[in-house]
This record gives C-alpha cells, sequence and structure tokens, in this order.
C-alpha cells in the first residue's frame, strides 16, 4: 500500500501543479495567490514545490521551489542573491564557556561588521580593506570586471567593502549550543550591496523584455528572461558570480568570528568536526523529471539524499543541522527557516522591548527596539515547521543560541 504524500496538491486548469509541504503551518491566501500566478507561466517544468516556511514575497514566494526550462525570473531568485547559511561544530563544551557571555558577543561585533552602512563610522562596511578580504576579492574580481564591461552599472556597487559584513534584517551571527552541549558558531548573510545591484539590474531589463516584446503576466514583478534573448547568458553568468561572492563572504565572516572567539577563551579549540555551508536563495542547473532545467530556490535549501544543510529558527528558538533525504518531488528540496507569519512593520506595532526581552531569555543579545521585528512570534513555529518535512529532511543536531548578533 502506498504511503500518503506529505504535500497538499493545488491544480489550476492551464496551470503547473503546485505541491505545498504545508501541514500543521499557517499557509496565507495571498501566497497562495502568488504560486498561482507563478504556475500559470508556460515554462514552469512539471511542479512548484512549495515549503512549510512559504510567505508571501515580492513576485514570487518564499519559500518556494521554481523549475523553469528555457527562461529564469530575475525578482523571483531575488536581490539578495546567494544569501544563505554556514555553521561550524567546535570541540568545546558548554561547562568550558565563561558564565559571563557578553564578551563573546562584543568580540563578535568588532569582528563582523553588521547593520546598515550610513557614514564612514558605522559598523555596515568596511573602510579600510583587511588584507585577508583584499586577497579573497582578488580571486572574485577578474569576473566581475568582465560582467561589468557588459553592464557598467553594475560596477557602481559595494563589493569589497562588503565582503566579510553581515548587512541587516535577518542576518546574524550566533554561538549555539547542541543537543549534547557542545558549541558551534552560525551565521546568515548572503551577497550583500553587490548583489542587491546585480539583483535589481536584471530585474528591470526583464520588465523591459516584456514591454518590448508586449507579454502580458499575471504580475508585472514576473518579467522573465528567455534563454538565447539579450540578457540571459548575462544574467546567469552574474547570479553565479554573485552567489560565490556570497559563499566567500560567508567564510571570510566564519574566519574572523573563529579568531575573535579564540582570543576571549582561556583554552585552545578544534573547529574543523563538522562545517555546513549552503545557499537558499539562489539558481542552479539541475536535472529532474526528464528535463534540463533551471532551479530557483527562493528561501528553500538543496536536500539532496545525504546533503547537510541549515535550517534556523527565529532569534530566541532552536535551529537545525540537517542532511537531506533525496525526495523528488520537492526537487530535492526543503525550507530556508521558520518563515515570517507577520512583515516587520506589524511587528514592531504589536510587540515591545519586554516582550523581547522574554523570548530572548538566556541569549546574550541586543534587547531594543531596533531588534523588536525579529522576535520569535513575528515567525511560524520552528517544530511545526519541521513536522511539515520530515520527509525531506533529517535531523542531524539541533542547536539554541545561547549568544546572537543581529544585523
Amino acid at each position: 500500500m502506498c504511503n500518503k504524500p506529505k504535500y497538499q496538491s493545488i491544480n489550476n486548469p492551464g496551470s503547473a501543479e503546485i505541491k505545498a509541504w504545508v501541514n500543521g503551518v499557517p499557509f496565507e491566501n495571498e501566497a497562495k495567490k502568488q504560486l498561482n500566478n507563478i504556475a500559470s507561466l508556460n515554462f514552469i517544468h512539471s511542479h512548484i514545490a512549495v515549503m512549510p516556511d512559504v510567505h508571501l514575497g515580492k513576485g514570487a514566494t518564499i519559500g518556494s521551489v521554481i523549475p523553469s526550462v528555457d527562461a529564469v525570473i530575475p525578482a523571483a531568485v531575488g536581490v539578495d542573491l546567494g544569501c544563505g547559511m554556514v555553521a561550524v561544530k567546535t570541540s568545546l563544551h558548554a561547562n568550558q564557556l565563561p558564565d559571563n557571555l557578553y564578551g563573546i558577543r562584543s568580540a563578535f561585533e568588532k569582528a563582523v561588521p553588521h547593520g546598515r552602512t550610513k557614514g564612514r563610522n558605522d559598523r555596515g562596511a568596511w573602510h579600510n580593506i583587511p588584507e585577508t578580504v583584499g586577497k579573497v576579492w582578488q580571486g572574485l574580481q577578474p569576473r566581475f570586471n568582465q560582467i561589468c564591461e557588459k553592464h557598467k552599472k553594475i560596477s557602481k556597487s559595494n563589493h569589497v567593502n562588503h565582503l566579510g559584513t553581515m548587512g541587516t534584517g535577518n542576518h546574524f551571527l550566533e554561538l549555539c549550543l547542541d543537543e549534547h552541549q557542545q558549541v558551534w558558531i552560525m551565521l546568515h548573510s548572503g551577497s550583500r550591496g553587490v548583489g542587491n545591484r546585480i539583483g535589481n539590474y536584471f530585474i528591470e531589463l526583464a520588465k523591459k523584455e516584456m514591454e518590448r516584446h508586449q507579454v502580458q503576466l499575471p504580475d508585472k514583478d514576473l518579467a522573465y528572461l528567455k534563454e538565447g534573448s539579450d540578457y540571459f547568458n548575462d544574467y546567469v553568468e552574474a547570479v553565479e558570480w554573485t552567489q560565490d561572492f556570497a559563499r566567500k563572504n560567508r567564510e571570510v565572516m566564519m574566519i574572523n568570528a573563529i579568531a575573535a572567539f579564540r582570543k576571549t577563551m582561556d583554552i585552545d579549540f578544534a573547529t574543523d568536526l563538522m562545517a555546513v555551508n549552503c545557499h537558499h536563495n539562489y539558481i542552479s542547473r539541475e536535472h529532474h523529471f526528464g528535463k534540463d532545467c533551471y532551479v530557483t530556490r527562493k528561501g528553500a535549501v538543496r536536500a539532496q539524499k545525504g546533503e547537510l544543510g541549515i535550517i534556523p529558527g527565529s532569534m530566541g528558538a532552536r535551529s537545525f543541522i540537517v542532511r537531506g533525504l533525496g525526495n523528488a518531488e520537492s526537487f530535492n528540496s526543503c525550507s530556508h527557516g521558520a518563515g515570517r507569519v507577520m512583515s516587520r512593520t506589524q511587528a514592531k506595532k504589536k510587540y515591545t522591548v519586554d516582550d523581547q526581552i522574554k523570548a530572548t531569555i538566556g541569549v546574550e543579545c541586543r534587547k531594543d527596539a531596533t531588534v523588536i521585528d525579529e522576535i520569535p512570534q513575528a515567525y511560524k513555529n520552528i517544530d511545526a515547521v519541521m513536522a511539515a518535512q520530515n520527509d525531506l529532511v533529517e535531523v542531524v543536531a539541533t542547536l539554541k543560541q545561547v549568544v546572537c548578533v543581529k544585523g
């Protein structure tokens, strides 16, 4: 007897099927409408897979996996190209940490620029490029220059001064403990200013292409580039470069965070027990259901059989290191986090600093009005999200943060 699939199936005449892993979690009507718009496009391959952290996005739904043949939707990939996670397991145990963790938080904050770049004294970017950052940029720069030769507007972006920096919003750097009280370092960030510039630039080019060819769309943000068109190859090349930048960005931050952490500790420790570095906002060339296609994971992690990934909870909640089960129906994917249930503006109106303090008991972090929009109550319950996708991944480690630095 066949097991009943974990996903809900949505079928609309003339559209691709939508398979949604949303049992036991909120699935807003606006997100459903947005998914239906995407499913109506004639280049969608097989079906769209929807992860349990699904919520409304710009153009495309966050928490969706969109396979396409001969076309890509720049707004579906978004502007935080290559955004993702990295986590490192150390040999330290909880009882080896100091009683007061403020020193570790302070060391992290000094080692990894974060926040917005508003002025020369702001911590959002490098103002004197460290030698180590400069060397990493040297490896990225030649391809970037080639892209800028054809698209000069892209060059006017923060790139090397954002390499090794965190950014804002839900980006973070954390010290965590797993269920065995082993210490982990984990962070979340993407391609920063250069990814934003490239993403927005090609979104606008795609919209102009739709106007030029008089293509009617259910949503203008679903403007796409067809394979063989003027900008298709340039876009794919730019996105692939930006994903490399994002991965290197996380690696640089992790190196600097580990070095800062070491300076706060009186004992030596190893950091090579386990490491995971994964995108959750990107495009990939893959083969599914008999066809080569472009898979856009908009807030989703690749979870091929045996592949490690990271699913973070909200600030104050648990996070998970997972191993993919290789579920073909999800295009070998899983969620990228808990997923928001309310906007940042709604969270700021509904909750107070006292609410934030209560929600982050036991976590050394900022507890002020600037982070209320990241309060755990603004997100779905991460345990429900994990239960909804237990046919997509298995849990390798369960982490709980004890230090959190928000962007």
